[in-house]
């Protein structure tokens, strides 16, 4: 039997992070419900050991069942009957494998039915599951939606719905809507309170919704009356039962089409407030974005890793001109690429979920008790830092799973254009990672904050300091050849005539790149000394990544601000 667990060295070795130890005793905090719940462990390597067996499963169910059906979703796909989502079979079947299996869930409270899992595994799950259908990874990857409910949701609003996603009730996040996309400041569907039926009435529609006719629904809706901005929106928990939401539609979609993307229409539907008001979208959805970039970043390796796999067999089995395609430079220094893309890609995925693991992990316990001093800087430095990957973790995640996806079926030839394989529908699906959650472009601004107050070249240094040289002499002397350059663009763009506001925002993705070429090199660099495949990875992306950092460099010193005119004439021109 197949598990794209245990055929996975590389998560494994990141499961075996030394701060999983720091991680798993704040999570489980001296192990205290070892005494009430029979199933919790006892001790760092019980803990552990669940991970890894429950990883297995979910590794067992992605190979075995998700991947198999996978095609067959993507033909059939989800229908619309009596304003109702129906998933495709094989959604079905998916969804029915992890809901036996008990997976559901993971990451919540044991007092929930959860068990109480760290980030770091949950988003392995994400992974695992996106690699055998990045489609389904999107329902398995809103349980999102249970995180948010349990860090910012009364205790009754826990117990009620909390149980029911451990038990597979779906989940959806209904934010976007016709004229609200990326501006979630100006969404207007009405949240009105009824004295009669003691609950909030939501009327309006949303369009873009993931998995919209999910069991459990958070929504976004407007509780102010006279207010037209983020200040006006509060954050609601709508129940299906109600069937005050219809389905008007699914969107035909170019990719993840097992993933049903609905707009919704809500009538005097009762929904229940999560947390207070008016701090919808300044807290609580800001926060559920953040966990849902972590997640598309999850998916986005997933398909990578299932881009690069079929890039690899074809280049093997494939014959031209009397041997193996993989024989030629050309396709084997693409294939090195891939991998190394593939390797900084996960390499990023979970630092950043250690980072937002142990932020999370204060923060739970602050609710229970006041931290002490040392404990409110750790959070604190954990927080930022955490804030600062997201975006960067999530723009280079989703841009290299397009790449991949797009060399992989490069190297399919005309035969990775038919549907007869699988890297067709990969490309397809890898499409949508860099575009919902937030755009690359959108994922440049959120990161600029990491560039303009120091964050990044904080973490460098830090990267910098727990390299050993020896071997490494080379690439290291590359990193901080590469820093510096970063340093000195970054002084030039920030030190910029403040005449000119637009300077920033124009050189801003080349800004972020710099810094995420050397942070990544760094993560390779340091994971380097496990084993060989690790140690090619480092060496052909920190030399890719050099070039790159050169070339945004001398673009940046060579760029005078009175050239920003150049383009900014293009702002007059129409088609």
């Amino acid at each position: 039997m197949a598990n794209f667990f245990l055929d996975n060295k590389d998560i494994q070795y990141h499961l075996d992070h030394p701060l999983m130890k720091k991680i798993v005793a704040l999570k489980e905090q001296n192990f205290k419900d070892k005494d009430s719940f029979d199933y919790a462990p006892r001790d760092f390597e019980d803990t552990m050991d669940s991970y890894t067996k429950v990883l297995e499963i979910i590794g067992e169910i992605a190979a075995d069942t998700i991947a198999v059906n996978a095609e067959g979703v993507d033909k059939t796909g989800p229908q619309v009957v009596d304003d109702r989502v129906i998933y495709a079979e094989g959604t079905t079947k998916n969804h029915e494998a992890l809901t036996r299996a008990g997976v559901y869930g993971i990451s919540l409270p044991r007092r929930f039915g959860g068990l109480n899992f760290s980030l770091v595994p949950y988003v392995m799950s994400c992974e695992l599951v996106s690699r055998g259908d990045a489609g389904f990874g999107n329902i398995w990857g809103l349980q999102d939606c249970a995180e948010t409910l349990h860090e910012f949701a009364s205790e009754e609003i826990n117990a009620e719905f909390l149980p029911r996603i451990n038990k597979g009730d779906t989940c959806a996040m209904d934010l976007t809507e016709p004229d609200a996309g990326s501006d979630l400041q100006a969404v207007m569907l009405k949240a009105t309170w009824s004295a009669e039926k003691d609950c909030w009435l939501l009327n309006g529609v949303k369009r873009f919704i993931t998995n919209g006719d999910a069991e459990i629904s958070l929504v976004l809706a407007r509780s102010e009356d006279t207010t037209t901005d983020a200040r006006g929106l509060s954050l609601f928990v709508y129940d299906k039962k109600h069937l005050a939401v219809k389905v008007r539609r699914i969107e035909h979609k170019l990719g993840i089409i097992g993933s049903p993307t609905c707009e919704l229409v809500f009538t005097d539907a009762p929904a229940q407030l999560v947390g207070d008001r008016k701090m919808g979208l300044i807290r609580y959805v800001m926060g559920l974005m953040n966990s849902a970039r972590l997640g598309v970043g999850a998916q986005s390796v997933g398909i990578s890793e299932a881009a690069y796999r079929e890039g690899l067999k074809y280049a093997h089995e494939r014959e031209q001109f009397g041997k193996a395609i993989i024989e030629f430079p050309a396709v084997y220094e693409l294939l090195a690429n891939m991998k190394a893309k593939l390797h900084a890609s996960r390499a990023m995925l979970y630092e950043t979920a250690r980072f937002v693991d142990v932020y999370k992990c204060y923060y739970h316990i602050a609710k229970e008790r006041k931290l002490e001093k040392e404990e409110r800087e750790d959070m604190k430095a954990y927080s930022r830092i955490s804030d600062s990957f997201t975006p960067l973790l999530k723009l280079f995640t989703s841009e290299y799973a397009n790449e991949i996806s797009y060399d992989s079926l490069q190297i399919h030839g005309g035969s990775g254009y038919m549907k007869d394989y699988p890297i067709e529908r990969l490309a397809r699906d890898a499409r949508i990672t860099n575009i919902y959650e937030g755009t690359s472009q959108l994922q440049v601004v959120s990161a600029m904050r990491g560039v303009t107050t120091g964050v990044y070249l904080s973490q460098i240094r830090k990267y910098e300091a727990q390299v050993v040289a020896g071997e490494n002499s080379k690439l290291l002397s590359m990193l901080k050849d590469m820093t510096e350059q970063y340093e000195k663009s970054v002084k030039l763009v920030t030190g910029c005539d403040g005449s000119t506001p637009d300077y920033l925002d124009f050189h801003a993705r080349r800004l972020v790149e710099m810094a995420g070429y050397i942070i990544l090199g760094y993560l390779l660099l340091i994971q380097s000394g496990e084993c060989e495949d690790y140690r090619v990875s480092a060496n052909v992306f920190i030399r890719f990544g050099g070039a790159k950092v050169k070339g945004y460099s001398e673009y940046i010193a060579n760029f005078d601000v009175h050239d920003l005119g150049v383009f900014e004439s293009l702002k007059g021109e129409y088609l």
